[in-house]
C-alpha cells in the first residue's frame, strides 16, 4: 500500500503519532494521538547505540523496544477498532518507527497507511502554507483599548456564525505583560502555527475572517510574517468603551492576578525601564492595598492606553475603510448586540 500525502491527512479515521512524548509536546499534526514506539529515554539510548557502537546494534535495541510498545497498544489502543479502521501514521520522517507501526497494523488487516515523509513533510507544508493562505483572505481587524473586549467581541462574532481567528486563543495569552492565562502554558512556536494552520485550512476565502489587533509576538510565540503583513493592510473595526466600564472589564478578567498581590507586583518590576521606578512604585503599592481598581485605572492611563496608540498608529494607522462602534455594555448580551450591529453593517 502506498504512502499517503500531507494533502491527504484529511481521508483517515484517525491520525497516529508514532513519535516519542517529547517530540509530540513540540509540535504534531492538529488532532493527532500520541502512541509512541519508543519514549524519550528509549530514544535517546538507540541514538547514542547508533552512534557509538554501530547501526546495527542499535536496530537490534529499538526492534526489541518498540515490538513492545505497539504489543502494547495492540492491547490497548486499538483493541476494539474494526477491521474497517483506516488510521494514517507519521513518525520523524517517514522511516521505521512509523513503518514498524504500520506493518503490525496492516498484517494484522487494518488499512493503515504510512505519511511519506513523516513530521518532516507535514512541519515544511505548514510553513508553506502560512505564506500563501493569509493573502488569500479579507481580514476585518477589530481592535480598541485594552479591556474595550475584543477577545469578548471575537466569541461573540463566532457565535453569531462570522468566521473569526482567535490568535491569543491559539496563543493561550492575552497578549501583555500580564497576559499570561492561569495553569495555561503557551505553545511552542512550531505548536503555535500548525494551529493557526489548521484554522486558516479550514476558513472559507470568500468570507470575511475577523481577527483582533494584534502585534507582531503574543507572549512568547510570534505570528507568521505573511498572516501579520495581511492583518495591517485590512480595514478595522474600531470599539470605543468608557473607561469605567474597562476598568471593570479588565477587574474581572484578571481576577487572577489581583488575588495574588506579590506575584502581580513581581510581573510590574519588568516596566520600571520602561516606565521609571517611581511609576511602578505607586502601582505596586495601590496592588498592595488591594485598591484594584484605582490601580487598574493607573494602569491603562500611564501604560497600556498609550502603549495602545503608539502600537495602533505604527501598525494599524486610520484608513478610509475603517468603521467605529461604541458601547459600554461589555457583558455576553452586550456583546451579542454589537456582534450583530457589525455583521449588519457588513451587509
Amino acid at each position: 500500500m502506498r504512502a499517503a500525502t500531507v494533502a491527504e491527512l484529511h481521508a483517515f479515521d484517525e491520525i497516529i503519532d508514532a513519535r516519542s512524548p517529547g517530540e509530540f509536546a513540540e509540535d504534531r499534526v492538529p488532532g493527532a494521538v500520541n502512541l509512541p514506539v519508543l519514549d524519550d529515554a528509549e530514544r535517546a539510548r538507540v541514538g547514542t547505540l547508533h552512534k557509538q557502537a554501530s547501526p546495527f546494534e542499535a536496530k537490534k535495541v529499538g526492534a526489541a523496544l518498540v515490538s513492545r510498545h505497539i504489543a502494547h497498544h495492540l492491547e490497548t489502543w486499538f483493541a476494539d477498532k474494526p477491521r474497517t479502521y483506516r488510521p494514517l501514521v507519521y513518525c520523524w520522517r517517514g522511516g521505521s518507527r512509523s513503518g514498524a507501526m504500520v506493518h503490525v497494523l496492516q498484517k494484522i488487516g487494518f488499512p493503515a497507511v504510512q505519511l511519506e515523509g513523516g513530521y518532516k513533510a507535514y512541519r515544511r507544508h505548514v510553513v508553506a502554507e502560512l505564506a500563501r493562505l493569509p493573502d488569500l483572505f479579507a481580514f476585518r481587524v477589530v481592535s480598541g483599548p485594552t479591556g474595550s473586549g475584543k477577545s469578548r467581541l471575537l466569541q461573540a462574532l463566532a457565535a453569531a456564525g462570522a468566521q473569526v481567528l482567535d490568535l491569543e486563543a491559539l496563543a493561550a495569552h492575552r497578549g501583555s505583560l500580564l497576559g499570561a492565562l492561569p495553569e495555561q502554558t503557551q505553545p511552542t512556536q512550531k505548536g503555535f502555527e500548525s494551529a493557526v494552520w489548521s484554522v486558516l485550512e479550514h476558513l472559507d476565502p470568500a468570507r470575511a475572517v475577523y481577527v483582533e489587533s494584534e502585534s507582531r509576538r503574543i507572549g512568547a510565540v510570534q505570528l507568521p510574517d505573511a498572516l501579520i503583513e495581511a492583518m495591517r493592510a485590512s480595514p478595522c473595526i474600531r470599539i470605543e468603551a468608557s473607561l469605567d466600564v474597562r476598568v471593570a472589564l479588565l477587574t474581572e478578567d484578571y481576577a487572577h492576578f489581583l488575588g495574588e498581590p506579590a506575584t502581580l507586583n513581581a510581573r510590574l518590576e519588568h516596566l520600571v525601564e520602561l516606565r521609571g521606578r517611581e511609576t511602578v512604585a505607586a502601582w505596586q503599592a495601590l496592588a498592595s492595598r488591594h485598591a484594584w481598581s484605582e490601580l487598574v485605572a493607573a494602569l491603562l492611563a500611564q501604560h497600556y492606553d498609550p502603549a495602545y496608540h503608539k502600537s495602533l498608529s505604527h501598525n494599524y494607522a486610520p484608513s478610509a475603510d475603517d468603521r467605529t462602534f461604541r458601547t459600554d455594555d461589555l457583558s455576553a448580551d452586550g456583546m451579542r448586540r454589537l456582534a450583530q450591529e457589525i455583521l449588519a453593517a457588513a451587509r
